[in-house]
């Protein structure tokens, strides 16, 4: 095994940490919000994108504490993300509607971090169900959320071949997979199980590196046998640069809950 370098270790935390920042601070796995509970309106959504962006009173004035949402704790971590990603930028787009009516809203975050003669890509994104009252989002349930954060001259292509929900006690693949021929290129990687603790707090988890053999990286885990959540931290080193990767994965107790 070889142990990461004090950058990957770096790299990978911001990585491991930016999942939760996009809207919405805490997770609430299938949150339902109140019958007299409305969309957001893509005025809203346009409002709240400017807010996150740009930061000031105007975001404590679109958000109220409920379902899944801490205003106080979006705050703070976009804070904290434009610390490391000065340049940040929210998009928050309307889409199709869930089987129980609620709206869903997909929410991207790009931003670069430079340092040591490296300039750091970040893409992450989250697909949410809001809910609003009063011209105020209310409540948010998160059902499919991923981080990527690549270093290079260019944007090296990777494929995140992991799944947005499982069933309790389920065995599945995690693969996160190079798209181009390696063409002899020697890879390492490494695959880390993060805690509700360690996401919450923003923790910056140590990964163990070994050379692949193949086009990425490869694992069958199993979910845990009660719902909730588990969240991957995927890294991979290539002499073209770094990629590493977060993913949430939603466990059920139920099929009809794999696709919402």
């Amino acid at each position: 095994m070889l142990r990461q370098s004090r950058l990957s270790r770096l790299v990978h935390a911001w990585a491991g940490r930016w999942g939760a920042v996009l809207l919405g601070a805490m997770t609430v796995t299938g949150a339902v919000a109140p019958a007299w509970a409305a969309p957001p309106s893509t005025t809203q959504l346009q409002a709240l994108a400017l807010a996150l962006s740009e930061g000031g009173a105007a975001l404590g004035g679109l958000l109220d504490a409920g379902p899944g949402l801490d205003p106080a704790l979006v705050e703070l971590r976009r804070k904290a993300l434009l610390k490391q990603f000065p340049d940040a930028s929210w998009t928050l787009t309307p889409g199709p509607n869930l089987r129980d009516g609620r709206q869903t809203v997909e929410v991207l975050i790009k931003g670069t971090h430079a340092q040591g003669g490296k300039t750091f890509r970040l893409d992450a994104r989250q697909w949410l169900a809001l809910n609003s009252s009063a011209g105020r989002i209310t409540s948010q349930t998160v059902l499919r959320e991923q981080t990527i954060l690549r270093s290079g001259d260019s944007d090296l292509p990777v494929s995140l071949q992991i799944p947005d929900a499982v069933l309790t006690g389920q065995r599945y693949d995690v693969d996160v997979v190079f798209d181009e021929p390696l063409d002899g290129a020697v890879v390492a990687g490494g695959l880390l199980g993060l805690s509700s603790r360690e996401t919450k707090a923003m923790a910056m988890p140590r990964v163990e590196l070994g050379a692949l053999g193949g086009g990425g990286l490869f694992k069958t885990v199993q979910a845990p046998y009660t719902p909730g959540e588990q969240t991957w931290a995927v890294l991979l080193v290539h002499p073209q640069g770094i990629v590493t990767a977060t993913k949430r994965v939603r466990v059920v107790s139920d099929r009809t809950q794999l696709s919402p």
